[in-house]
């Protein structure tokens, strides 16, 4: 069982007999993720001026144009080092050196999550073309169940942490209709690496009522589209809202008062 909070969903075994367990079929690089690059960089950065706790560091502006970096991967980046309790960051104000930031644990490569943009990114490609198959199998009992998880969300939207699980309901519903395990097993654990301590920190920093409001109203046009069996409109409508998802993590300014 895949779950998440109070919420369970089917996983299918991975059908490995037992001595190929816990071996990869194919030994896939894990080289460092681009906001633990960048991440790398500010620490330079803060080495070469000699930063102090406190010490406020340049704008995000600033930042992302001298190490010619996106503002998403810098956004990234800042929040693991906030983290890893290497920086602190203030809205509206900056971000400073954290006190006892020298000391704190850096993460290896092993233990790197994915970074909420690229898994946004991944999530957007993918559960679009399942919203597009879950429309070709639609039953009032399918419609009904995404009418109650929408209801609820609508009445969580100031408790974080059951609006993330009933977004990840939601999500895992669509995939379910498609009848195909494998894509519900995906989307289901997928959805667990939004609960990492990165992920976690950038919905500290970036969500709240009004985007979780914005999100059920994006879920509501997921919804329809399904609904009416239109499977085109349910793959626009499932891309808008993770396009849209991703913009509402990187279209305020982190750290900058204006």
């Amino acid at each position: 069982m895949v779950q998440i909070g109070q919420t369970s969903w089917p996983r299918r075994g991975s059908g490995a007999s037992p001595d190929q367990e816990g071996q990869l079929l194919f030994n896939v690089s894990r080289p460092h993720r681009q906001y633990r690059l960048v991440a790398d960089q500010i620490l330079g950065l803060i080495a070469s001026r000699n930063l102090q706790p406190g010490d406020r560091l340049p704008s995000e502006r600033d930042l992302a144009e001298q190490m010619s970096v996106s503002r998403p991967s810098l956004r990234e980046a800042l929040i693991a080092l906030e983290v890893e309790g290497r920086v602190e960051i203030r809205m509206g104000s900056g971000v400073y050196v954290a006190a006892g930031g020298a000391e704190a644990a850096r993460l290896e490569p092993g233990d790197e999550v994915d970074g909420p943009v690229e898994l946004l990114q991944a999530r957007c490609l993918l559960e679009s073309a399942i919203a597009e198959e879950a429309a070709r199998h639609v039953t009032p009992e399918f419609i009904a169940r995404l009418d109650a998880c929408l209801l609820r969300m609508s009445d969580a939207v100031h408790d974080r942490a059951l609006a993330i699980q009933l977004d990840g309901s939601f999500h895992v519903e669509i995939a379910q209709a498609t009848g195909n395990s494998v894509l519900a097993s995906f989307v289901a654990t997928t959805f667990e690496r939004r609960l990492t301590p990165i992920f976690a920190r950038f919905s500290t920093h970036f969500e709240g009522p009004r985007t979780w409001r914005l999100a059920i109203a994006e879920h509501g046009a997921i919804r329809d589209a399904i609904a009416e069996a239109d499977p085109a409109g349910a793959h626009e409508a499932m891309r808008h809202h993770l396009t849209q998802s991703q913009r509402r993590f990187t279209e305020s300014l982190l750290a900058e008062p204006g």
